[in-house]
C-alpha cells in the first residue's frame, strides 16, 4: 500500500523527515521533491564500472541551464530525507515527463533505513531547460510486510551531495580520486 498524503504529514519526525518540509508541496499520494543548483557530468567517453570515471560540476543559474540530449546528468535533491518502517520511492511528475525528461535511468527505488539527499540520474529526450528549485520529482511511500533490515551502506547512506557511481567499491577496484586521476592516451593524442 503506499501513503496517502495526510499519512505522509502525520508520520512526520518518526517514520519520515523531509527537510525542509512545504505543506504545498504535499499531494495526495506523494510529496514533490525540488532540483539543487548543480549537475555532475561525467567526462569520460566510456563509463568503466569497475573504476571511478571523473566527473565535472556545472552550476545551474537563475535564468536556466539547457540540457541535450545523449548526456547523463547527475543532479540531486534540496531536501533531506530519512525513511524507516517504510519503502520510500521516487518517480518523475508528469508534467516533467511531458517535457521529455527523465528524472531517473533505473534507480527510483529507496531502502528502509535511507537517509540523505536523492541523487538523480537525469536525461532529456530533446534539448530542455531546467531551473534551479524547480519541483522535479516526488517521493511516495511504500508499506512493508516482515522483518525490517534497515539499509546500510558505505556508498551512499548519509549523502551529502551528489553521488555518482560507487559501483567500483562492490567490485574490488582502489579508488583514487576520480577528479586528480589522468587519461593519458586522451592527453597525448592531441600530440600524434
Amino acid at each position: 500500500m503506499i501513503l496517502t498524503g495526510e499519512e505522509i504529514r502525520r508520520r512526520l519526525g518518526n517514520d519520515i523527515s523531509i527537510d525542509p518540509f512545504e505543506a504545498n508541496q504535499l499531494n495526495p499520494n506523494s510529496y514533490n521533491l525540488t532540483l539543487h543548483n548543480e549537475l555532475l557530468v561525467y567526462e569520460e567517453v566510456v563509463l568503466d564500472l569497475k573504476q571511478p570515471n571523473r566527473f565535472r560540476r556545472l552550476k545551474i543559474p537563475a535564468e536556466g541551464l539547457v540540457l541535450s540530449p545523449n548526456q547523463l546528468y547527475l543532479a540531486r535533491t534540496c531536501e533531506y530525507t530519512e525513511t524507516h518502517n517504510l519503502v520510500p520511492q521516487i518517480e518523475g511528475r508528469s508534467s516533467i515527463g511531458r517535457l521529455g525528461l527523465f528524472v531517473h535511468v533505473t534507480a527510483g527505488f529507496g531502502d528502509i533505513g535511507f537517509r540523505g539527499y536523492w541523487t538523480l540520474e537525469m536525461f532529456a529526450v530533446q534539448p530542455i531547460r531546467i531551473y534551479p528549485r524547480v519541483q522535479i520529482c516526488q517521493i511516495f511511500y511504500h508499506q512493508v510486510c516482515g522483518d525490517i533490515l534497515e539499509y546500510s551502506s558505505d556508498k551512499y547512506q548519509n549523502s551529502r551531495d551528489i553521488q555518482p557511481s560507487l559501483l567500483y567499491k562492490e567490485l574490488g577496484a582502489e579508488k583514487p580520486d576520480p577528479q586528480l586521476r589522468l587519461d593519458f592516451e586522451n592527453l597525448i593524442a592531441p600530440l600524434r
